[in-house]
């Protein structure tokens, strides 16, 4: 008989949770087909040794090791004792006995199951179980045959009132969760739903301060949240990077106070001259505030509910990565080159920072203005 191939593998799809932590899997092999199925142990990349396959530098890496090669031998067991009731063995065989608690069929089950076991952010996963709900709202049984083309258009519909962007956020989970489905061979990649269907979405709607709002807001009574989100103006920082920014981040070159770090989205490495950026205003705010301070502000949700206390109305909807969006169209606003605001942001490709040079109508008159100022001295 062909026997199953066991190994175990860490950080196999390269991508670290929000601890900077990564899974560790056991992979199955056989007929060159694999499965992969979490041993719901997440590790810093310093405590796995690759060759020996077993958790090192870690406190508890005895137990670890002996909960891993215990779910091995479990694994190993039920295959055994598959051929001796069968006489045969599949890699989808081995996945469905190994996920006991998947009922065959059930899609629900099965994406929950891989939500959980997955590396990916806290926030993605939210974002995932969110959409599972949704559908769970619309259908309350959902089987691995029940997904097609019509089933996804169906749902579509059943957003119709959604925002355009809210419903392709929902089809864009439900898709990827389709696509694990079919990787642990519960759908046949023949009959991929999402092979025809277009995912409609609209280019958001970008939120923006101007000088004179910005301006109004610096006026305000000082506050712990108001700071933190006036520090993200004056760096166009991510909600993720700042919450995650620490006081090493923060390094003096040539004299002058910057700040360098890895973003989480991009995995881009930043270096910001706070002095030079709206006047270094971003190390007034440092010098009130311990870093560990500052940054300690709750998830996004909970930022934005504050914001909106310390906040008046300004005729347009203020959340934290409205600030992300003020950094840069000022910036433009302000003469920067697109190039360098580019940078600055640690945008992948310059296209993202243009749209920025649009969004403020005054940009516009006073790119004009100048052109012409330009033009008038070159005739004389």
């Amino acid at each position: 008989m062909d026997k199953i191939q066991y190994r175990f593998v860490f950080n196999r799809k390269k991508q670290l949770n929000e601890k900077g932590e990564a899974l560790v899997q056991l992979e199955a092999l056989l007929n060159r087909k694999k499965a992969y199925f979490s041993m719901h142990i997440h590790l810093p990349v310093d405590c796995w040794n690759n060759k020996k396959e077993i958790v090192v530098n870690h406190p508890h890496a005895d137990d670890l090791n002996a909960m891993l090669y215990e779910e091995k031998n479990r694994i190993e067991a039920l295959e055994l004792a598959e051929w001796k009731r069968s006489g045969t063995m599949t890699i989808q065989t081995i996945r469905k006995l190994v996920r006991g608690n998947v009922q065959v069929g059930d899609f629900i089950s099965f994406a929950r199951e891989v939500i959980l076991a997955s590396n990916r952010s806290k926030g993605t996963k939210g974002n995932l179980m969110t959409t599972l709900k949704r559908l769970q709202g619309w259908r309350k049984s959902i089987e691995f045959k029940d997904i097609t083309y019509t089933f996804i258009r169906e749902f579509e519909q059943h957003m119709a009132h959604e925002h355009t962007n809210t419903a392709a956020k929902h089809l864009k989970n439900l898709r990827t969760l389709v696509n694990a489905a079919i990787n642990e061979g519960y759908i046949s990649a023949n009959d991929y739903p999402f092979r025809k269907f277009r995912i409609k979405t609209e280019p958001p709607k970008h939120e923006v301060l101007t000088p004179d709002e910005l301006a109004t807001i610096e006026q305000l009574p000082r506050c712990h949240i108001l700071d933190a989100f006036l520090f993200c103006c004056y760096t166009g920082m991510r909600f993720s990077d700042f919450t995650h920014m620490k006081a090493d981040n923060i390094q003096v070159i040539d004299g002058e106070r910057w700040l360098c770090f890895r973003t989480r989205k991009t995995n881009t490495d930043l270096k910001l001259p706070l002095h030079l950026l709206f006047d270094g205003k971003a190390l007034d705010i440092l010098d009130r505030y311990r870093v560990g301070d500052l940054v300690d502000i709750g998830c996004n949700a909970d930022a934005n509910a504050k914001l909106r206390k310390v906040i008046p109305p300004m005729g347009k909807k203020i959340t934290w990565h409205a600030a992300r969006h003020t950094c840069a169209t000022l910036l433009i606003f302000y003469g920067v080159p697109v190039t360098t605001v580019q940078k600055l942001l640690g945008h992948t490709d310059v296209k993202t920072t243009m749209i920025y040079s649009e969004i403020l109508s005054t940009t516009v008159m006073k790119d004009l203005s100048n052109s012409l100022k330009i033009g008038k001295k070159s005739r004389k």
